[in-house]
């Protein structure tokens, strides 16, 4: 059970450390862009986020128990976790700190491959781990044109 609530909890871990770091210029910076009628409020993000933090921790946990740990088996489905995770982590600073629209832009796109790829590869070793990652894809679909459309906008 260790080893559950740890997959499940890394994800989290980076989320709430983009959101720690960027607090400030959500009410200060971020409310003052001219965002489209479709954004969602800033209250469902936090919400959104737990969820899919959740459910992609614990899909890591199925992967890396079906493939019997951090073996020669893991390095590519499990790379590719890792390397999403980090630009996942990375997109909160670059957008609300630097206030960079462009490489928050560049971020996500190399995000939205990663994501794709690590779904893909995790299809083959656990149908409900890559499942698990849908709404997370769907998300990010979402998170992307909302980051295109404010990089053209503003």
């Amino acid at each position: 059970w260790a080893y559950t609530v740890g997959f499940t909890v890394l994800p989290h871990l980076g989320g709430f450390l983009g959101w720690f770091m960027s607090r400030r210029e959500i009410p200060a910076w971020y409310q003052r862009l001219k965002k489209p009628s479709w954004c969602p409020p800033p209250r469902v993000f936090p919400l959104a986020w737990a969820v899919l933090y959740t459910g992609m921790g614990y899909a890591s946990y199925l992967i890396w128990n079906d493939l019997g740990g951090c073996g020669s088996k893991a390095i590519v489905p499990l790379g590719l976790y890792g390397a999403q995770l980090a630009l996942n982590w990375a997109w909160p600073p670059l957008f609300f700190r630097a206030h960079s629209l462009k490489l928050a832009l560049l971020d996500i796109l190399c995000l939205d491959c990663l994501a794709i790829g690590t779904a893909c590869s995790w299809y083959r070793i656990n149908k409900a781990a890559a499942l698990l990652l849908l709404p997370y894809l769907c998300w990010l679909g979402l998170a992307s044109c909302l980051t295109i459309r404010l990089w053209k906008d503003n």
